[in-house]
């Protein structure tokens, strides 16, 4: 498939704006020190790295929050197939210039003040980082160490070990009295 210069150019130019716009909102971010008890929680996959929805629900169920609290969002390349048990999903082009978001299920989901946010991937991918970086959630846990600036706290684990990423989470939650 041929893609025209003139078209690489303009999603180059995209990008970098979308970059600026985050890198702005990184730093203007200010951590709020406050003890958080964990009621609700938003969650973001990689379509491409990681799928188990269920066993990430039972993980946050086994930490007391309800299922009703726990919103998922998954990101999906160009050419995946949406699963009807996400709560929703997003692509590169729901991205506009400049920070602007054409997806109303992510717009949502970046507004909602979760008391903490799971961004479950290891890849280095703007748009996941975007939603990460822009996210309103009070307390940020990431994956990947290569993301360090984009949450709170990182478990650097692979998304395939979900059961070891649960005994952490639990314990690191406990040590800050986030859960009972």
């Amino acid at each position: 498939m041929f893609i025209s210069p003139f078209i690489m150019i303009v999603k180059f130019l995209k990008n970098r704006s979308n970059k600026i716009f985050m890198q702005k909102v990184l730093e203007s971010r200010k951590f709020n020190s406050s003890v958080i008890k964990i009621k609700t929680v938003g969650i973001i996959f990689n379509l491409d790295e990681y799928k188990d929805y269920d066993k990430m629900k039972e993980i946050f169920n086994g930490l007391g929050i309800h299922e009703n609290k726990i919103k998922f969002i998954a990101y999906m390349s160009e050419n995946g197939t949406k699963l009807n048990r996400w709560d929703s999903y997003f692509k590169s082009k729901d991205f506009g210039w400049n920070g602007s978001v054409e997806n109303l299920d992510l717009i949502e989901f970046i507004d909602s003040e979760f008391d903490i946010l799971i961004s479950y991937y290891r890849k280095n991918n703007l748009e996941l980082n975007f939603v990460t970086a822009c996210s309103k959630a009070k307390f940020k846990i990431g994956i990947s160490k290569g993301n360090e600036n984009l949450n709170d706290f990182t478990l650097d684990i692979s998304t395939n070990f979900t059961d070891i990423f649960a005994k952490e989470l639990r314990k690191y939650l406990e040590g800050l009295n986030m859960i009972k």
